[in-house]
Formats: C-alpha cells, sequence, structure tokens
C-alpha cells in the first residue's frame, strides 16, 4: 500500500491540510505501507519554493516524513510531454481557444466551493494544432463508479459535471488532473486520501488514468475542517496554521490529539504523538461530515 500527501505550495498548511496529511500517514502505517509527500507546484505564478519548504518543516514538526525524497512537479514536465503524447496518438486530445479565464484556472486543483461548470465541447471538432495550443481531454461519457472510504458507494458522469478538462495551457503550463493522474501512476499510489471539496473531480482523473493505462487507486474524501463560525477556514487559514497555533502556546501533543480524535482514533481529545495513534485508526471510525475547530483556537 503507498499513500501520499500532496499539498500545493501556496500558503501556510492549515489544519485542514494537516488533518489530511495525519489521515493518510496513519492510513498507510496502520498497515505497514509506504507514505510519500509530493509538492504539487505545477502551477508556477502561484507556487513558491520557499512555502514549500516551509510546509515541509510543518510536516516534520508533527512526525510526517516521506519514506522518499520529496518531489516537485515542477521538474516533471517531460513525464507530463509524455502523457500527451500518448493521448494524442490515442485521439483523446483536441485544441481548445476559449476564454483566457478558462486557461488561467486550468492549473489550480478546482474544488467544490468555485462553482464547476461542465465545459459545453465548443472546439471538440477543431482540428489538430500542434503542442503549442491548449489542450483538451475528450471525456467518453457513462458513468463512473468507485468505493470511497469515507462516502460510500459513489457514482458520477464527468462528461456531464466538469466536461472536458484542460490539460495543458498554450504558456507551457500543464493541468492539476494530468499531473497528478501521471505521478500518483509513477509513485504507484494505491490510495488518495483528501478533503470532500475533490470529490467531484474523482470521475474525470479516473478517466484519464483509463486513457493513460494507469491503475486506479482507492479514494478516501474526507469533510471539511471548518472555522469556529461555520465558514470553511480560508482567510484564516494562517492564524489555524501549525507555527500560529503553537506559537500561542498550543502544546503541539494536544494539536495532534485533537487531529488524532477528529479522526476517530480517539474518544475525547487528549495530548499524544502520531505514533501513538496508529494502532487505532480505523476508516471505519473516521466521520463523514465536517469537523469545527475549538473556539479558543481561533
Amino acid at each position: 500500500m503507498t499513500g501520499r500527501f500532496a499539498p500545493s505550495p501556496t500558503g501556510i498548511l492549515h489544519l485542514g491540510n494537516l488533518r489530511t496529511a495525519l489521515a493518510s500517514w496513519l492510513s498507510a502505517r496502520a498497515v505497514g505501507g509506504r507514505w510519500i509527500i509530493r509538492m504539487e507546484d505545477v502551477d508556477g505564478p502561484r507556487c513558491r519554493r520557499d512555502i514549500g519548504e516551509a510546509q515541509l518543516r510543518d510536516l516534520a514538526r508533527l512526525g510526517l516524513e516521506s519514506d522518499e525524497p520529496v518531489i516537485w512537479q515542477s521538474d516533471r514536465s517531460e513525464a507530463y510531454r509524455e502523457a500527451l503524447a500518448r493521448l494524442h496518438r490515442a485521439d483523446r486530445l483536441y485544441p481548445c481557444v476559449c476564454t483566457r479565464k478558462d486557461l488561467q484556472t486550468l492549473a489550480a486543483a478546482p474544488h467544490a466551493e468555485d462553482g464547476l461548470r461542465p465545459y459545453p465541447g465548443r472546439c471538440r471538432d477543431r482540428g489538430w494544432e500542434g503542442f503549442e495550443a491548449a489542450l483538451r481531454f475528450r471525456l467518453p461519457k457513462g458513468t463512473v463508479s468507485w468505493e470511497d472510504r469515507v462516502l460510500g458507494p459513489q457514482a458520477e458522469d464527468p462528461a456531464g459535471l466538469t466536461g472536458d478538462p484542460l490539460l495543458f495551457r498554450r504558456d507551457g503550463c500543464f493541468a492539476y488532473h494530468l499531473a497528478v493522474v501521471v505521478d500518483d501512476g509513477a509513485q504507484g499510489v494505491t490510495e488518495i486520501v483528501r478533503g470532500a471539496d475533490l470529490r467531484s473531480v474523482t470521475a474525470t482523473q479516473i478517466r484519464l488514468q483509463e486513457a493513460l493505462g494507469l491503475p486506479r487507486p482507492v479514494y478516501a474524501h474526507l469533510g471539511m475542517v471548518i472555522s469556529p463560525d461555520g465558514n470553511r477556514l480560508g482567510k484564516r487559514a494562517g492564524a489555524l496554521g501549525l507555527e500560529a497555533l503553537t506559537g500561542r502556546g498550543l502544546p503541539m501533543e494536544v494539536l495532534v490529539g485533537w487531529l488524532g480524535w477528529s479522526l476517530g482514533c480517539l474518544d475525547e481529545p487528549r495530548a499524544c504523538g502520531v505514533i501513538d495513534l496508529i494502532g487505532s485508526f480505523d476508516w471505519s471510525r473516521v466521520p463523514k461530515g465536517d469537523v469545527r475547530v475549538p473556539e479558543d483556537w481561533s
């Protein structure tokens, strides 16, 4: 079993990110599996190496370190180009000349609250223009089904939900969908743990795995960590990051205990280390809904 945590180095890891990382790590450790970290910095303008290094330090402070050298997507362009070439040979790509806004939002991982709209297929009949054009993946129609370790049985027709996803931008930027699927396949990832806000793109990524002949990982989509007032962690994420919380006097063991409790490892929050949680981790105990941050932490 190989699990992974793959943050984008665009900001501080907040409690929601740390909870996802811990769940993935515990799932791998509970079965004696391998756990790796990958930096998803494919969206060059928004990603910074120093932020990524800070994220790695925070994970290490929790006790979460990669079993293999950390891969940075910005170093993986050749692999993504080869994947595009394979899709072109299979007649699964076509050029797209749609709006600048479509192209600008391509590289970032999409989230449910962003209001996904299916691409209407305006460019599907365009002739091949080479790898310099923006490129979309031709999705087949039909429902994709999978068993989610948190949410249970899932089914979605990605052609109707997201439409044909962009995989490559004219300025040379590779898409989140392409990079994540190629890297998960290359690294032998068998389990993907992430937030429920990314559940809506799972079927699209499964179709891409199929087109590239890659095995399908098992998915687990966690409920979100929300602020005491019920809002998703956004601009307040910095105040709910590891450095900020411990800097205000919150002991690391208390933070870990709360995260472990939020994943069903403990009956109530209590101070502990991540290693203490391994024996009690079980996906059947992980809650499906959102988790609210304690009032006195914000």
